[in-house]
């Protein structure tokens, strides 16, 4: 690319005026050319017959300079498109990064004092050591921010300089200034290439861990189930109910049958193999509460699911914790386990419950399993859920009840 083409960003500015003649010191003519291999200026005696740069790579120094001249504008080019990159990741990127953070500290400062509020009197310093966490996770990631932005603020005006200082060699220095300043030339860009782009980093974001307490989601669940003025009036839908499974006359007793129903009218909505059951309410946002008792099955799974989950067939579609529309809690003999779309993490525990609490915060986007006889938490799974969600039932041995 000519020089005089030169890109947006800076300007060439007038042209140079007339240069001084300078003459070879050995032959007293022009220096109008420049050796390559040498890399010095020389005068056309100094590359005829019997010059001392005879059969060397020779180039007219208007053709040296201009090449120099258009690696200059391509470098610049090349810094402005730098620093706009720069430019817009902290204007955009570290705002929103910020806004983010302060968005989510401000979420899951609400998340713990709601939470707190119904155990205040068991666990006030349990408080004050969350919110002091979360705002120490705030102020962490907010002086990450600030420290991006001044970094990136250091850089832009270091590249602002290298760039100011290559577009002033373009235009104020003729050509035989501008060979011989080459090696700054180089050192600039040197020194420009070693600038490396922003890159994403997880210091930047809100930790939404420092919220996690055990104490507090063990209290948390056991205040909310210990009350049973808090937990759902959960019932069964006798159209998804499985004809190998029988609903007791108030929906909320399940019972398995090996030998499958006649009875059963089929539909849409109804499982037509796996022994699963949905419950006629949904939850969309909230908190919600149910128990169960599975004292008499030993070959169960407990949950929610959305309502997008297949009915019919033999295969996972269907089968509850084999897909991305179930989230389960099993008993399969003395084996426990929590399962979501294939994957299955084995659970050790010292007894068998008999009953069983379900917890979904679709605030907080926790789904909890929970013995209230001994007020332990068996699990719990964090992670958005897309919908509604409806509790969800199989049994494949004796009997499962939703508690009133």
């Amino acid at each position: 690319m000519s020089a005089k083409g030169a890109g947006p960003g800076f300007e060439l500015g007038s042209e140079p005026g007339p240069q001084a003649e300078r003459l070879c010191p050995e032959h007293g003519q022009p220096l109008s050319w420049f050796c390559c291999s040498e890399r010095r200026l020389v005068c056309a005696a100094c590359v005829e017959q019997g010059g001392r740069c005879r059969g060397h790579r020779i180039r007219r120094v208007e053709e040296r300079a201009e090449q120099l001249r258009n690696k200059i504008v391509d470098q610049c080019e090349r810094l402005q498109s730098q620093s706009a990159g720069i430019t817009k990741y902290v204007a955009e990127v570290l705002t929103g990064k910020n806004q983010r953070a302060v968005s989510m500290a401000s979420a899951a400062r609400e998340l713990v004092i709601q939470r707190l509020s119904l155990v205040r009197n068991l666990c006030e310093s349990e408080e004050q050591r969350l919110l002091e966490q979360v705002h120490g996770e705030e102020e962490r990631a907010h002086q990450s921010i600030l420290t991006q932005r001044a970094h990136w603020a250091e850089v832009l005006q270091k590249l602002d300089t290298i760039r100011m200082s290559l577009v002033g060699m373009l235009t104020h220095l003729d050509d035989l200034q501008l060979i011989q300043k080459e090696q700054e030339v180089f050192e600039r860009t040197e020194e420009a290439e070693g600038i490396l782009d922003p890159q994403e980093s997880e210091k930047l974001n809100f930790n939404e861990k420092c919220t996690w307490s055990p104490l507090l989601t063990q209290l948390w669940a056991t205040t909310v189930l210990g009350s049973f003025s808090g937990t759902e009036d959960v019932r069964i839908d006798e159209r998804t109910v499985s004809p190998f499974l029988q609903l007791s006359d108030d929906r909320r007793t399940l019972t398995f049958n090996a030998k499958k129903s006649k009875i059963c009218a089929d539909g849409p909505e109804r499982f037509d193999h796996w022994p699963n059951a949905l419950a006629t309410t949904s939850f969309q946002s909230g908190l919600h509460a149910w128990m169960v008792n599975v004292q008499n099955s030993c070959a169960y799974k407990v949950g929610v699911a959305t309502g997008q989950l297949p009915r019919k067939g033999s295969g996972n579609d269907s089968r509850l914790g084999y897909n991305t529309f179930s989230w389960v809690f099993s008993r399969y003999n003395q084996d426990f386990c929590f399962s979501y779309n294939g994957q299955h993490k084995s659970l050790r525990l010292l007894r068998c419950p008999a009953k069983l609490g379900v917890l979904l915060d679709l605030q907080a986007q926790e789904l909890l399993f929970y013995e209230p006889a001994s007020g332990t938490v068996l699990h719990t799974h964090r992670a958005p859920f897309p919908g509604p969600l409806f509790p969800v039932f199989a049994v494949a041995d004796q009997t499962l009840s939703i508690i009133c």
